[in-house]
């Protein structure tokens, strides 16, 4: 019978460290698979998904069970993830040494600096927002509590005292009902 990821930390955390191997085999190919998505590259997601198990060993002690061994596991890899990407999205380069090879001032290239990234962000913002809001109100709550409240479906139907099938249903539809309702805002049709 296989034991439940709350035993194997157990074992783990009183000296039976070689039991994190089970975790990580448990983990691995799923972890690994969500990173290739976020990153792009099978070599990114190989590294990070190695940081993130080592960060979870060295971190396993306040590991406090109040959500999903592996949710745990995935915050720690996206947080490995964006690191990994900021790093390597900062090219430190004189501005001096450019303008010298170049003879042009440079310029900052980067989208959010554009004039017209805050009034089309706030555009985007709104819109959202307005779109969120007329959903019904039985598909906004379930999704603002899955989405931005990042709560499970076991307890998302606690608070709402509904099926754990009804909630997921919902949340699917909520979901359906604003793709089609910002569709024109991020240029694609619209579900029918």
């Amino acid at each position: 019978m296989l034991k439940s990821d709350q035993q194997l930390i157990a074992e783990c955390l009183a000296g039976q460290t070689h039991v994190f191997g089970d975790l990580v085999l448990r983990y691995q190919d799923r972890l690994y698979n969500m990173l290739i998505n976020v990153l792009g590259s099978g070599e990114d997601a190989r590294d990070v998904a190695q940081e993130a198990f080592v960060s979870a060993f060295q971190k396993l002690h306040t590991f406090k069970g109040q959500s999903a061994f592996y949710s745990w596991l995935f915050r720690i890899a996206m947080n490995s993830a964006v690191s990994r990407q900021r790093k390597r999205n900062h090219i430190p380069v004189s501005i001096e040494a450019l303008r010298s090879q170049t003879g042009l001032e440079p310029t900052d290239q980067h989208p959010d600096n554009h004039p017209s990234y805050s009034m089309e962000s706030a555009e985007r913002q709104a819109a959202v927002q307005a779109a969120l809001a007329d959903l019904p109100e039985e598909f906004r709550k379930v999704l603002v509590l899955k989405e931005m409240d990042e709560l499970r479906y076991e307890e998302i139907a606690a608070i709402v005292g509904c099926p754990i099938g009804t909630v997921r249903s919902r949340i699917h539809r909520a979901r359906a009902e604003l793709r089609n309702r910002l569709a024109p805002l991020l240029h694609e049709p619209a579900e029918k």
